[in-house]
Order: structure tokens, then sequence, then C-alpha cells
């Protein structure tokens, strides 16, 4: 080989060098984002408003193995009750004037996630779905019959506990098919499937629900496409879910338009 074929030689060697480098850098790049989003991937989920202050003479306060969990309970006398569960970053306790509104004379319980409020420990999918389910528990000796609302990440958890017990009725608002759904059009270039501990499956319920369901969307959603809650609304038993749609209102101003309550209130 000339002198001239020998220094072509290097320069491929020294191109395919830098592009093997670039290519594990990237890899590496890749990796450690990945790793980033395992580790922090409940930040992503979990916002806990700043706390307000509590009226814990009218708490019910339970214990999860240790961990407090915090409920703000209003008319707890009454036969009947509402058991609710909110959003991701909701203060459970600015919803009750609605709930109030929509449910007269029903007991009405409002569970503070782990993190939040006066709860103690850290929230998780398998962590807030236990709880619920000792509340419900804890709720089922006190009360004849009990509605299940659950808005936006709380309608993930509020499927969970009616399909299980045999609740009144379930209500949705700004429901999701799945988080994991959700988290993959965010994050469209990572594998989500593989590393979401919380996936929040709605779908996977909806057919083991046997009550009367209403799902309440938000026509401008800014957070949940429709596509979404129209898919979670498509497993359910044929004729027992209901869609109404807040005309004019977003993911975060749904609870602000009167027919938001009328809705909650509506079988």
């Amino acid at each position: 080989m000339d002198r001239r074929g020998q220094v072509a030689q290097l320069e491929i060697r020294k191109v395919l060098t830098l592009g093997l480098r670039a290519a594990l850098l990237l890899a590496v790049a890749y990796a450690g984002l990945c790793l980033l989003l395992y580790f922090t991937q409940r930040s992503y989920i979990y916002f806990p408003p700043p706390t307000t202050a509590t009226d814990l003479a009218t708490a019910l306060m339970l214990d999860a193995d240790g961990v407090d969990i915090h409920v703000s309970v209003h008319a707890r006398q009454a036969d009947d009750a509402v058991l609710y569960f909110g959003g991701n970053a909701e203060d459970v306790d600015a919803s009750l004037p609605e709930l109030a509104a929509a449910f007269p004379g029903r007991a009405l319980y409002l569970m503070h996630y782990r993190g939040y409020g006066a709860s103690g420990g850290k929230p998780s999918e398998r962590a807030l779905v236990a709880d619920a389910q000792m509340l419900f528990d804890h709720m089922r000796s006190n009360h004849r019959r009990i509605t299940v609302v659950g808005r936006s990440l709380g309608s993930g958890i509020a499927i969970q506990i009616a399909a299980k017990h045999p609740v009144e009725r379930l209500v949705l608002v700004t429901p999701y098919s799945s988080v994991l759904e959700i988290a993959a059009r965010q994050f469209p270039y990572v594998p989500v499937n593989w590393l979401l501990s919380d996936k929040y499956e709605s779908w996977r319920h909806a057919v083991k629900v046997n009550a009367p369901t209403t799902l309440i969307a938000a026509e401008h959603d800014e957070v949940i496409p429709r596509a979404s809650t129209d898919q979670l609304l498509a497993h359910f038993k044929p004729g027992l879910a209901a869609l109404k749609v807040v005309r004019g209102t977003g993911h975060n101003t749904i609870g602000i338009d009167g027919q938001y309550v009328a809705m909650l209130r509506e079988n």
C-alpha cells in the first residue's frame, strides 16, 4: 500500500473512532437520563400542596402500619357517605364546599395522600390504594351506602376501590385511561413502560366495576387528553358509564363552574 493509501486508512480509522466515542457518549447520556427519570419519577406525579392549618379535632386519623393517614370528615353521623380522592397537587379541603353542595345530607370523607396535609409517609400507587382500602373498610362499618369520587390522579384510586367493592355510585372527574399512557406521551423516547412504577392503569379495573359510573371531563383539558378519557369509558360494561363534559373549562378550572356541582349530583 502506498503512502496515500495509508493516510486514507488512518483517516477512516480516526472517523470510526470518533463515531464510536460519540455513540458511546450518547448511550451513556441516554442511560443516565433513564436512571434520573427512574429515581425521580414520583416527583413528576405527586405535588403535595403547602401545608395549611388543620382542625384535627374534626379529622379522622388512621394508622397505616405506623404511618398517620389524615382524613378530613364532614357530617360524620349521616347514614350515607361520600369518599373523595383528589388530584396530585390538591388540598382536598378546598373541595369540601363543592362536595357539600353536591351531596347534601351525606357524610364526606376526604383522604389526604401520604405526604399531604397531616398525613405521614411518602406517596406511591400501592400505598395510596392500600390507604384507600383501609379508609373504605372503616367507612363501611358506619355507613350504609358509599359513593366514591376521584378527581384526576384520584380517579385511578377511586376506580380500584369501586372495582373491588359494591359501592353505590362511582364518579370520575377528569379521568385518564392510565398514567403510563400519559407519561409515554410526555417522554416518547424513553422506555416508560419499564421505568414507571406507579402506572395507575384504570382501564384494567373499569370492567370490574358494577356501580353506575359518571365520567366528568373538562372541555379544554390541557392535562388529560380527551382520547384518554374516551378510551377509559370504552372499557366499562355496556350501559354502565356515562360521560359528561363541562363546557368552557380546563383541567384545573372545572371545579369552579356551576355545571360541575350539578354533574356530581346527577345519577
